[in-house]
Formats: structure tokens, C-alpha cells, sequence
């Protein structure tokens, strides 16, 4: 499979390939790339275990330390780009979810290579929050790419 994506990459580099073809060859070499790194799974729970404790305990500041610039959040209504808007979705979440007057359960929490993944769940005072799951991709210590995915109950 190596060989093929080589072999992609070395023909459209040398012929000329349409742009759509170029995509790919750049697409399967970067995965190629990607697959070669070794990230270290410490390191990924590290990052899950700081980053659900800062969340739990609504501390913002926490929180947006696990990310950068290029870090982007994906959620069900939004896409956050860059601190300032992943900031702004934290800040309303805080607001639905106040520290003194919420309960939130981790039900499970894993990390595999750069790829952490928590289930958790959540009574707030308004909302109730069920099936809630969040993936993580991390490289060197921070969130570069964040999915969250949850049933969100008005009470």
C-alpha cells in the first residue's frame, strides 16, 4: 500500500495530472505521513484527563489552554475556528452548565495514539445533557481537532 500511494504521488508529480488527481496523490501522502507517527498515548490522556477537570470545574482559562490558533471544535449547530470562537462556545457552555448547580458524569475515557475519546453526561439545572461524546485529535500536547456530539434535553 506504500508503494501505491508513492507510485500515486511520483506519477502526478512527473505527468501532468488534473488538479483532482493532485488532491488525491496529496491526500493519500499525507495520510501515509500521518500513519508513520509515533504519537504517545500519555500523552493523549494527559491532555483528556486536564482537559474534562478544567471543563468540570468550569475553568475557562484551563480549558483553553489545551488549544491553539488552528485548533477547530465541530459541534452539532457551529464550527469553532481559532481561540476566539472556541472560546465564545465554552462561555455559553459554562452558562448552561454552572459549576455550583451541575453534576457531570465521565462514563468512559480513552486514548489511542493521538486520538482521545470521552462518553459523559450531565444534570444542569435547565438541560440535560445524555450520550454525550467527544473526540479529541492532539498532537504535541494540545487539541488540534475536537467533535462533540450529545442529546440536549430542556428541562
Amino acid at each position: 500500500m506504500k508503494s501505491y500511494y508513492l507510485l500515486v504521488a511520483v506519477l502526478c508529480t512527473t505527468f501532468s495530472c488534473s488538479p483532482k488527481n493532485e488532491e488525491i496523490a496529496e491526500t493519500l501522502t499525507s495520510e501515509n505521513e500521518i500513519q508513520k507517527r509515533n504519537y504517545d498515548e500519555q500523552t493523549t490522556q494527559q491532555v483528556l484527563d486536564h482537559h474534562f477537570k478544567a471543563f468540570v470545574e468550569n475553568n475557562l482559562e484551563e480549558v483553553m489552554a489545551d488549544y491553539t490558533e488552528e485548533s477547530i471544535l465541530i459541534t452539532p449547530d457551529r464550527t469553532y475556528r481559532g481561540l476566539a470562537e472556541i472560546r465564545e462556545n465554552f462561555v455559553n457552555a459554562y452558562a448552561a452548565l454552572p459549576k455550583d448547580s451541575t453534576s457531570v458524569t465521565l462514563i468512559k475515557s480513552l486514548a489511542t495514539k493521538d486520538v482521545g475519546y470521552i462518553i459523559w453526561e450531565a444534570d444542569a439545572p435547565n438541560f440535560e445533557f445524555k450520550n454525550s461524546s467527544d473526540t479529541f485529535i492532539i498532537h504535541d500536547g494540545k487539541i488540534v481537532r475536537q467533535t462533540f456530539m450529545g442529546v440536549v434535553t430542556p428541562k
